[in-house]
Formats: structure tokens, C-alpha cells, sequence
């Protein structure tokens, strides 16, 4: 035995020393953790302890290297405008883009259309008005994205408290001429859900109730304007869990979720909201109420009409209302974190990871080293790992008996461990440690926006070539002479990370200031280079601003021709959230 010092702990720990079998002292770390009752650290041959402590209300996890790491918040709230670098103003998207001319059908809001608007909500609070007033700083968060790239004129904003309120809003504005952009939590990251130019904004946030859940069948119907993270402990309490989960949980809304058609991280297990949505409650431009809100999950009679709503980004009509199919919750939920040597060695953990726990697999993620190295840089916390690798792996499964999977997980882990396709890694004990290990995935985007801003790339690519883009984009960042450590470099790196379940990369290439030589550096060369492969230039953030001029590289023009032909149909005025993606 050999005896560690952590914090005020001192554990002893089974170590082995000189030529040793593998898999043999990973089965003695099986036997000699349970009777610990606490988290494992695995590196190697070696096995260590770890215990779970907490520090002024956070987690702490003394790792056996004597230094703790602590955990940061698992959900990334919308920063404000003007946060990040002091006083850094966002440029108008009119100015980073003058070739978008304001469309001349539409009018310009009057204070006659507030007063309108004022009659149909009812309350002060429902409503900002900047036409008759000035309420410049109380607009920012409702003209500007998450990724302070992309910034309207907005001077109205108006938050409905019901259906029959967002069908006289649309029926008003449609009447008018005057166009919207429906906006949830605003954490997109394509600049869907903001004006370019005076849009009314048609922020569905007071929308916000569940309306009912039935527990033998497992559906929910809500309001589009919940809270994904809040809707999720809702049916925590019930033995549910909703069928998609997001680093941005804690502020994106599950209307915008549809309207994106987000994928997240437990689309290995559940699959789409496109499978999973049953019914949706929406308004047209005209305020005809959509009132497909079936609770049922066979419902063969003609055209399944409520899959054009997910993933149209407002572009036809607001959603207001959701029913979906929500699983029982697992029981028993284990996550382990790894390091690799390699892109192959992930390739191989993946196959390994399908074969041995195919039936209770929920998650295999993707990081690279580069992008945990911005998560440690920007949090200043401890790695799980105490050597550094080029890529990193998160598996989490989920089931309904602890043991039993537990022994599934550590005996892939053996495997892996024996066959040399994993270095080293930790295994979570208990909820503390896997929202630990979690964040070090889901902090990834945080991260990555705390240092700047960055150009996100959310691709599908045939897994073979997944990261081989990421590669080749920082080899022409490298020949642009763009990336450095200096100032006078406006990229500062260019990190991948993603699902690797469904072949979904995020590219991102960190800036310190967004400029037009990288854009142009990345834009359509990017494109051209999954058009290549056969792979689709957005796996699940949707389109927007940002890739509207690429839909040509995964869209046909007679799949364009038809998109356009289903816009015109339901919105003929155009006023759906103009300039955007069609």
C-alpha cells in the first residue's frame, strides 16, 4: 500500500510496481473502489481513489496528484452584449454586411403600431418600446446573439403571454406589413433569432407553463417559452427525462429547440425531435392557430404537416406550444472520461464503446486537447486527467441497474485499457462528479467565446474524416499567417469538438476580434470542403444569417426550389423572420 496525501485526507491505495498484467489490476481497482464507495481515478496500471468533498458550496475532486480541480457551472447563460473585453461594442450586422439591403415592402413601426400592440398585452412589462421613447440599453439583449457577432435596429420588442396573443400580434403585423423575428432564449448560434435591420422581436419568454404531463405515457405538452434545463427538473421530479439536452439548457427555450431542430448531447440515445415531437401548436403569418398538439404517437392520416415547424427557424410561423415523448429517467447513470493518443484510437473506443454497451450507451463525446486546454485556461481549474493527450473521450450510459452496468462500463474499460486504445481516465461515483466531468464538455462553447468570439462551424462529416477538417483548417489559418500568440493574430486557435454518436462536428475557430481576412480564409473554402465529402454544412444549429448563402453546398436547387415554394404558401408577405435562411 502506498498512502496520498489529498486535502485533509489521507487514503490508501492499492500500487502495483515492476511488469504487471493490465486488465488483472483494473479487476483488483473494481473490487478495491466499491469498497471505497467514492470516484476512481485510472492511469495506466495504476488505480487511485478519489474523494469527494465540497468547498464553499462547490464540488471539489482531490485527485491523487495532491491538486484539486473544481468544478464550474454546467449551464452557459447568454452573455450580455457589451460583456467581454470591457466596453467592446458588437458592430451592426448592417454594417459587417451592407450587400443586405432592407427589404422595401416593409414599413417602419409608428407610435400608432405601439399603441396597438400596448391594447393587445395588456401590461407595461409585456412590451419595450424604443419608437416612442429612447430604450437603447433595455434593447441590447434582445438585437444582439450569443456570439456578439451579429447585432440589429430593433426598437420594439414584445413578449405575448398566449397563443390567441401571438396569432393578433402575426395577424396585425401581416396586416401592416410589418416583419418579426420570433426570439426564445437567444442562444443560437448561426444569428437566427435576431433582427438584421427594425424587426419586431417576438420574445417568447412569458410563455413559459406546462400545460400537462401524463405519466403512464410519458408526454409532455408545454409551452414553447419554457426553459429547457427548468423543464427537465419538472419531470426529474416525475421519473422522466426530456429527449434532448444542451450546454446552453439553462436559458435556451424548448420552442427555439424545435425551431432549430437542436440535436444536443442525447441524440444517440433518443434520436431527433423530429421522432420525438408529437404535436406542435403554432401561428401563421396570417394568425390562423395551428392546433396539431396530438398526444399520440401513431397518427397515420396524410401529411405529417408539424415536422415543417422543426428545424424552419420561424421562417413559416411562431411555435407556441410542444407535445413530446419523454423517456423514463435512468436509474443509473455512469460517466467516464479518457485520453487518447489519436483520432484512430477515438475511432477504435467508438466501436468498442457500440459492441459492449450498445443497450445502455446515451453519450460518446468528442474533445480535442486544445479545446480543454481553453477550458482550463478560462476556468483555471484542474484537469480530471493528470497528463495532458491529444484527444479526449466522454462516455455516459444510462440504465436501470446500477450493478450491472457499472460492471458493463468498467469491463469495456478493461478492454480498452488492455488493448492499449486508452491511456488514462476518471470514472464518476456519484451526481457531483459526473456534472464535474461534464462540464469540461459542455464548457467547451463558453470557453471558447470567453476569449473573444469565434467562427462556429456545426457540420456532419462521414466519421472516418471527422477531424481531419479541424486539421486542414488550422494548417490555412497557419498559410494565411492569421493564427498566433500576439495581438496583431486575430486567431488565437481552432479547436474541434462534437458528437461522435452522429458524426457531428463543431469547428470552432477562436478570435480575438472577428475579421473579415479570416472570414474570407474560411468562407466557402469550409463548405466546398464538406460539399466534397458529402457531409452537410449544419448538423443541428440551423442556418440563419451566418449560412445562408451556403445552402447550395447540401441542398439541391430543386430541394431550394421547394423550400421556397413552402415559404411563399404560408408566409406570402415575407414577414417571418426576413433575410435569413430563405
Amino acid at each position: 500500500m502506498e498512502s496520498y496525501a489529498t486535502g485533509a485526507t489521507q487514503l490508501l491505495l492499492p500500487r502495483m510496481s515492476g511488469k504487471h498484467d493490465k486488465a488483472e489490476e483494473l479487476r483488483n481497482r473494481r473490487a478495491w473502489h466499491r469498497r471505497l464507495g467514492s470516484g476512481v481515478y485510472f492511469k495506466g496500471a495504476q488505480s487511485v481513489h478519489l474523494e469527494h468533498q465540497t468547498k464553499n458550496g462547490l464540488s471539489v475532486e482531490d485527485c491523487a496528484y495532491a491538486e484539486a480541480y473544481q468544478a464550474f457551472p454546467t449551464t452557459t447563460a447568454a452573455p450580455d452584449a457589451k460583456a467581454q473585453e470591457g466596453t467592446k461594442i458588437i458592430k451592426f450586422t448592417t454594417d459587417s454586411y451592407p450587400e443586405i439591403k432592407r427589404d422595401s415592402r416593409f414599413a417602419e413601426i409608428t407610435p400608432e403600431h405601439v399603441e396597438y400592440f400596448k391594447g393587445i398585452l395588456g401590461k407595461e412589462s409585456a412590451l419595450i418600446d424604443g419608437v416612442t421613447k429612447d430604450a437603447t440599453d433595455d434593447m441590447e439583449p434582445f438585437n444582439a446573439d450569443w456570439m456578439r457577432k451579429y447585432r440589429g435596429h430593433t426598437k420594439l420588442v414584445l413578449k405575448p403571454g398566449s397563443t390567441e396573443e401571438v396569432s393578433k400580434i402575426l395577424k396585425y403585423c401581416n396586416d401592416n406589413m410589418l416583419a418579426v423575428v420570433p426570439q426564445g432564449g437567444n442562444t443560437g448560434l448561426v444569428g437566427g433569432s435576431v433582427p438584421v435591420f427594425d424587426e419586431i422581436v417576438i420574445q417568447m419568454g412569458r410563455m413559459n407553463a406546462i400545460r400537462s404531463f401524463d405519466e403512464v405515457s410519458g408526454t409532455l405538452v408545454a409551452d414553447a417559452g419554457c426553459i429547457l434545463e427548468t423543464t427537465d427538473r419538472y419531470l426529474a421530479d416525475r421519473g422522466h427525462i426530456f429527449p434532448l439536452d444542451l450546454g446552453a439548457k439553462g436559458s435556451c427555450h424548448i420552442g427555439g429547440n424545435l425551431a432549430t431542430n437542436a440535436g444536443g448531447l442525447r441524440l444517440l440515445r433518443y434520436g431527433s425531435l423530429h421522432g420525438t415531437v408529437l404535436g406542435v401548436e403554432a401561428v401563421l403569418p396570417d394568425g390562423t392557430i395551428v392546433d396539431e398538439l396530438s398526444k399520440l404517437r401513431k397518427n397515420n392520416t396524410g401529411y405529417d404537416l408539424k415536422q415543417l415547424f422543426i428545424g424552419a427557424e420561424g421562417t413559416i410561423g411562431i411555435i407556441t406550444g410542444v407535445a413530446i415523448q419523454c423517456p423514463q429517467r435512468s436509474k443509473a447513470v455512469n460517466v467516464a472520461f479518457f485520453g487518447l493518443e489519436s483520432f484512430e484510437k477515438v475511432q477504435k473506443a467508438f466501436i468498442e464503446a457500440k459492441g459492449q454497451l450498445g443497450e445502455i450507451l446515451s453519450a460518446f463525446e468528442l474533445m480535442d486537447r486544445n479545446s480543454q486546454r481553453m477550458v482550463k485556461e478560462y476556468t483555471n481549474n484542474k484537469s480530471p486527467l493528470e497528463d495532458e493527450h491529444p484527444f479526449y473521450c466522454l462516455i455516459e450510459t444510462s440504465g436501470s441497474n446500477s450493478e450491472h452496468d457499472t460492471e458493463k462500463l468498467e469491463k469495456f474499460l478493461e478492454d480498452v485499457m488492455e488493448k492499449e486504445i486508452v491511456l488514462d481516465g476518471v470514472v464518476a461515483q456519484d451526481e457531483t462528479q459526473i456534472k464535474a466531468l461534464w462540464s469540461w464538455r459542455e464548457g467547451v462553447p463558453e470557453a471558447i467565446g470567453g476569449f473573444g468570439g469565434a467562427y462556429k462551424y456545426d457540420v456532419s462529416i462521414p466519421l472516418a474524416e471527422m477531424y481531419t477538417l479541424v486539421e486542414d483548417t488550422r494548417v490555412r489559418m497557419e498559410e494565411a499567417g492569421l493564427i498566433g500568440d500576439s495581438d496583431s493574430h486575430p486567431v488565437k486557435d481552432v479547436v474541434g469538438y462534437g458528437h461522435m454518436g452522429d458524426s457531428n462536428l463543431h469547428l470552432n475557430v477562436s478570435v480575438r476580434r472577428y475579421d473579415k481576412a479570416v472570414e474570407k480564409a474560411l468562407e466557402p473554402w469550409v463548405y466546398e470542403w464538406i460539399e466534397k465529402r458529402s457531409g452537410s454544412i449544419s448538423a443541428e444549429h440551423g442556418l440563419g444569417l451566418a449560412k445562408k448563402k451556403y445552402i447550395g453546398y447540401s441542398r439541391s436547387e430543386t430541394m431550394i426550389g421547394l423550400m421556397k415554394q413552402v415559404k411563399n404558401l404560408y408566409d406570402p408577405n415575407g414577414i417571418m423572420n426576413p433575410y435569413k435562411y430563405i
